[in-house]
């Protein structure tokens, strides 16, 4: 077979980098380089202004989705990398690995792209280098700068996002606050990340692979652009190189998710050597007593959870300094009665289940070096880590230090309450989830809660914390039990607000979903997806599938086809819906078994605010 170089997508850039010289010369003129995905549907133009300023635009099927969008950095000192710049040197490759997360939302995930690194000099010397990587699923790029002599600071950094038009955007300025929909021209400052644009194709645009360095958060700047404001000066030394921005894209909401392996490609490969140890699984949260938490561990097996959670208070007031994280010490304000911390530890291991303590920042940021060897001793499985502070380069090297530490001894982390994840628990998996989002503990409207997919998710897990037994809950039970299959979390909070006085049953037929979810995956697929409207995804374990569907709003009618299952093979659909489709009885849940193929489609009838859950097992 002859290789058709010239219908390569790499072709003007392989050409570009063979021809170094002539590729330098006419960047330095306005002529543009082209970096293709590999399927061919993005493309990605770099180039220097007259003035040597970098600038990148980008198009999808031909059309433009961002426009010349600045580049560069800012330095203390007024060494600012924006201008004056010429090309010295390009090159260009290609990649395609598939390999195997040890917890996820698929059991196998491809990292195909193809890239441009573009080293900039200023003055003969070397200045800066911007990385491009473009995916089948959006696009991504970083800078690093060279070797220094002594420490130098990152004061600003000058990455824009210019869109074609006033697109609507989904806005929220706190990691746990709503959304809302507005234009761009309407979007302010301050907006967390990932952030949705509306483009048509849908965007999300945020970081990855954030270690030390300072978060990021998204300003409208000039008109359709959004700017950088880093959470602090960055302070680095040697060669550096910062976080990964990147462009996702799908053309629904439901692709875009589908396409979130992207923020997991941009980080490194794990680095816990033997990751066994990691015990992902559902969770739920114990008063701090004895005779409860031995009630809780007991309940906990009935649902096939993996851990219970201690949380605030089990060593005093969590927002006084004078607490002591290595002492059982109740607040009274919190609870009552005993807690032997050992005997509900040594209880749980006996019957299969590891106990997670939370602990308060204030604790943490004193003593977790003399926290962590303790607690291995106790049997501790996990840390929930509380309050933890955000934003700057000493938070976020701080939170990531402490999740490597958690890792040496061999201690699972979720961390509360501000942090959002940029996809390292590829690198450090014992980071197996987070909160950073406006969750149960808000009781949030359904709409929140449909959107959360398409927005929140996109970025990684996120600790939800399901609800069933409250009153407070603004949705149907059958809404919850889909909650559990949705929303992807590697440790899964379930009762949030309940306990063993509200523990019922644990035959109970609507409990058979919570007892038999799993939190990680071999596969996902998103059937349906609107946004603050309904959605619905079908995920498998095993040879087992699990699909979860939640409304928000008037009752509707889904069509979930079973097209993703094996065909030939027959399957028994456990089915969990709402018991009143007009919603007059929200907790009621009911129960229907069928047998269904590939072929066969199974309706979501749902009440105002409801949902559905269903389980499908291969006949045997």
């Amino acid at each position: 077979m002859k290789l058709q170089l010239s219908n390569s997508p790499l072709f003007r850039t392989l050409l570009c980098s063979a021809l170094p010289l002539s590729f330098s010369a006419a960047v330095a003129n306005e002529a543009q380089t082209h970096l293709e995905s590999p399927d061919g549907s993005i493309n990605v133009v770099f180039k220097l202004t007259d003035k040597g300023a970098p600038r990148y635009a980008v198009k999808r099927g031909g059309k433009d989705l961002l426009l010349e969008s600045q580049l560069g950095l800012k330095l203390k000192g007024d060494r600012h990398l924006v201008d004056g710049f010429a090309v010295s040197d390009s090159s260009t490759s290609s990649h395609d690995e598939t390999w195997t997360p040890f917890v996820g939302e698929r059991s196998e995930i491809r990292d195909r792209y193809n890239e441009l690194v573009v080293d900039l000099s200023k003055e003969d010397r070397p200045a800066l280098q911007i990385k491009f990587r473009a995916y089948d699923e959006g696009v991504a790029f970083c800078y690093t700068l060279p070797e220094q002599a002594g420490s130098f600071t990152i004061t600003g950094e000058l990455s824009q996002f210019r869109f074609a038009d006033d697109h609507f955007c989904w806005d929220t300025k706190d990691p746990q606050a709503v959304y809302r929909r507005v234009p761009i021209s309407e979007a302010g400052s301050n907006i967390e990340r990932p952030l949705v644009v509306e483009a048509s194709p849908f965007v999300a645009l945020g970081e990855a692979r954030l270690v030390d360095y300072a978060r990021l958060r998204f300003d409208t700047t000039d008109d359709n652009t959004f700017g950088i404001k880093l959470g602090s000066n960055v302070v680095a030394k040697g060669s550096y190189t910062t976080p990964w921005r990147y462009i996702m894209i799908g053309d629904t909401p439901g692709e875009l998710l589908e396409n979130n392996d992207l923020l997991v490609n941009l980080n490194d490969p794990c680095a816990i050597e033997d990751p066994s140890w990691i015990r992902p699984g559902k969770v739920i949260r114990s008063e701090l007593n004895t005779e409860t938490a031995k009630k809780t561990i007991d309940w906990a097996k009935k649902m096939g959870a993996a851990h219970i959670l201690l949380d605030a208070g089990w060593y005093g007031p969590e927002n006084s300094e004078k607490s002591d994280a290595t002492t059982v010490t109740i607040d009274p304000k919190r609870y009552s009665g005993e807690l032997d911390m050992q005997e509900v530890i040594d209880y749980g291991k006996k019957n299969g289940i590891g106990t997670i303590l939370y602990v308060n920042r204030r604790a943490l940021e004193k003593q977790l070096d003399e926290l962590l060897p303790l607690y291995q001793k106790w049997g501790v499985a996990g840390i929930k880590f509380g309050f933890v502070q955000v934003g700057s380069q000493k938070w976020t090297k701080w939170v990531h230090d402490s999740v490597k530490k958690c890792a040496d001894y061999q201690m699972i982390v979720d961390i509360h309450d501000d942090y959002r994840p940029t996809g390292w628990s590829r690198t450090y998996p014992n980071l197996l989830t987070q909160e950073g989002i406006h969750g149960n503990e808000e009781m949030p409207t359904p709409e929140n809660n449909v959107l959360l997919p398409f927005t929140r998710f996109l970025c990684g897990a996120a600790d939800y914390t399901v609800c069933y037994y409250s009153s407070r809950i603004q949705s149907t039970r059958a809404h919850q039990l889909a909650a559990s299959i949705v929303y992807y979390s590697p440790i899964q909070l379930i009762f949030w607000y309940d306990g063993p006085r509200n523990f019922k049953n644990a035959d109970d037929h609507d409990l058979e979903v919570f007892k038999e979810v799993v939190t990680t995956w071999d596969d996902t697929k998103v059937l349906h997806g609107e946004m603050e409207k309904f959605v619905s995804i079908a995920r498998r374990n095993g040879d087992k599938w699990f699909v979860g569907t939640m409304n928000a709003g008037e009752p509707r009618k889904l069509p979930i086809k079973l097209d993703f299952l094996e065909p030939g093979v027959e399957y028994t659909a456990n089915i969990k819906s709402d018991g009143n489709p007009d919603g007059s009885d929200p907790k009621k849940v009911v129960s229907t078994r069928q047998t269904v193929t590939s072929e066969s489609i199974i309706t979501a009838d749902m009440a105002h605010n409801g949902g559905q859950a269903i389980i499908l097992t291969p006949t045997k």
